[in-house]
């Protein structure tokens, strides 16, 4: 039985705005990511901005 590795991501459900999508969608093909790509960078740059990531991940993301 293969050994099963652990999913550091957390799904969940967001409801957007049709308008705030396509702006979403335009914006990830422009940079070559998915919308999920897209959105995860984004937060992750106002985390980042605002000081709220945990000192190691702010270490392995720079």
């Amino acid at each position: 039985m293969p050994k099963e590795t652990e999913n550091k991501n957390k799904s969940f459900v967001l409801r957007i705005d049709t308008e705030t999508m396509n702006a979403i969608e335009k914006w990830a093909s422009d940079e070559f990511r998915s919308v999920n790509g897209q959105i995860a960078y984004l937060l992750n740059q106002s985390l980042k901005k605002n000081g709220r990531l945990p000192e190691e991940k702010r270490k392995r993301t720079k």
